[in-house]
């Protein structure tokens, strides 16, 4: 090899390493966790070729295009806060005095007050959940908002653009949101022909090319459906078959999904109109004063979570519910991969006499998580922790229930990506009625679960458990 070959191998070589050394000034300036800064910096050093891509591709923590889309339009809804707030029947807000300061904290991280006057329908299974929405679909008269992660053009799919079809020739407007990267298997001829029947239609990455790219690990894991203003669905259950236990290829999926009326509506109405904002560079005009009179009596809050906050929303979320759980914590995620702060305040919380239950599938769509969670198993058992495997099909619901005193459900998980990565959104129901039915479901739940302990990790052979160590190591990236 001549001189002058290496001198030309030398400046793409000395290029990669600007690049690399570009990528860890700018971890130095946004880490926030020690040891996923230390391994993207010794992988950036040792092997920049493939460091540098994957960074560009899966490293950085912050959503900066939908930051600064948030900017753009903070006014426009801070303005529909601030009327949401002044026309709601609230009870409580940051800085009321008679409200505990576990719930006022809640309030501060969602940006939105609690409203009282709501009623809310705990929808157990995909049943109940699809006869919900279809049900909500057709009755409503002037709009339809729906943002989904994963929408299949199967079955269900098929329903759901039928009923948006005709309610599109009624004159009812529809706008969809879904996620790029979840509905990756959608058909291009579903969206072409909702589309073409006058809806509304965005996919979460389909924002300025300029702000999104090199931003395809932050996904909207969001499922919602709004209403003319006044009806709204939150829960974990996506757009498929597998929730009714009628796809071909899949184990029936176990999921929880809730419909609410009322006041809280608008603060589901208001995470849709950001998202939808930062996909389309659109506000349409929607409704935004409560049904009068109110339908019910429940306390209701809605807490929108997603890399683009001020702070790890959902990661302060289920610490404060940890932290101050009394009597009982019991946890439903479909992927237990928790970092070394919320397992610690999980240990915390069964020391000091909580009955902390974490309920996981034994059967997962991700078995790498799955064999991760079997790291767990000592630090659980010695702790008091109970670790419940749920047997039958694949438990996907996201269900937190804080002694007798509130119940959280949405679309957020205990791992990395919901804490970090995902834009989420979680209800919080503070009326007994409610907490009630959630604790009977997951009473239920546990009667189909197989308690582990300890035993189920030691007792496994050597390689096994190297490998659940080994995976755990990959907990940031799962």
């Amino acid at each position: 090899m001549t001189g002058d070959t290496l001198s030309w191998l030398a400046i793409p070589l000395a290029l990669l390493y600007l690049a690399a050394i570009a990528c860890i000034y700018r971890i130095l300036l946004t880490y926030r966790t020690s040891q996923g800064a230390i391994a993207w910096i010794i992988a950036l050093l040792g092997l920049p070729y493939l460091a540098v891509p994957a960074f560009l591709l899966f490293g950085r923590i912050r959503f900066g295009g939908y930051v600064k889309a948030r900017r753009m339009g903070n006014k426009d809804l801070s303005d529909l806060l601030d009327t949401f707030e002044n026309q709601s029947t609230s009870i409580a807000k940051p800085g009321d005095r008679h409200f505990s300061d576990e719930l006022q904290v809640l309030c501060k991280l969602s940006r939105q007050p609690f409203t009282s006057g709501n009623r809310c329908t705990l929808l157990r299974d995909g049943e109940a959940t699809f006869e919900a929405l279809f049900e909500a679909m057709e009755q409503a008269t002037h709009y339809i908002l729906l943002e989904f992660y994963m929408v299949r053009s199967d079955k269900v799919g098929h329903r759901i653009k039928e009923i948006l079809e005709r309610k599109l020739a009624e004159g009812v407007s529809v706008w969809f949101l879904y996620d790029d990267i979840g509905s990756v298997s959608l058909s291009r001829r579903w969206l072409n022909e909702l589309s073409a029947a006058g809806a509304r239609v965005a996919s979460f990455g389909d924002g300025n090319i300029r702000r999104r790219r090199f931003q395809i690990n932050f996904r909207n894991h969001r499922k919602l459906l709004v209403c003319d203003g006044h009806t709204g669905f939150v829960g974990g259950i996506n757009l498929g078959d597998e929730y009714l236990g009628t796809a071909m290829d899949q184990e029936p999926w176990r999921d929880t999904h809730c419909r609410i009326e009322g006041p809280a509506v608008i603060g589901l109405q208001l995470a849709w109109l950001e998202d939808w904002n930062w996909a389309s560079n659109d506000r349409p005009e929607l409704e935004w004063s409560p049904a009068e009179p109110p339908p019910g009596q429940q306390e209701v809050l809605v807490l929108p979570s997603g890399p683009a906050d001020t702070w790890e929303t959902c990661t302060l979320f289920f610490l404060n519910c940890i932290n101050n759980a009394r009597t009982r914590l019991w946890i439903a995620s479909p992927y237990f991969v928790p970092d070394f702060q919320i397992m610690n305040a999980l240990q915390l919380a069964a020391l000091r006499g909580v009955d902390v239950r974490i309920l996981i599938p034994e059967k997962s769509d991700s078995p790498l998580i799955r064999v991760a969670a079997y790291s767990y198993l000592v630090q659980a058992s010695q702790a008091g922790i109970g670790i419940y495997r749920y047997q039958p099909g694949f438990m996907h619901q996201k269900v937190v229930l804080v002694d007798d005193r509130y119940a959280a459900l949405g679309t957020a998980n205990m791992d990395n990506r919901s804490m970090r990565l995902n834009f989420e959104i979680m209800a919080i129901n503070t009326h007994p009625e409610f907490i009630g039915q959630v604790e009977q479901m997951l009473e239920d739940d546990l009667k189909q679960c197989r308690l582990m302990t300890e035993s189920d990790y030691q007792d496994r052979s050597l390689p096994f458990r190297l490998g659940c160590r080994a995976v755990r190591l990959l907990a940031p990236l799962l």
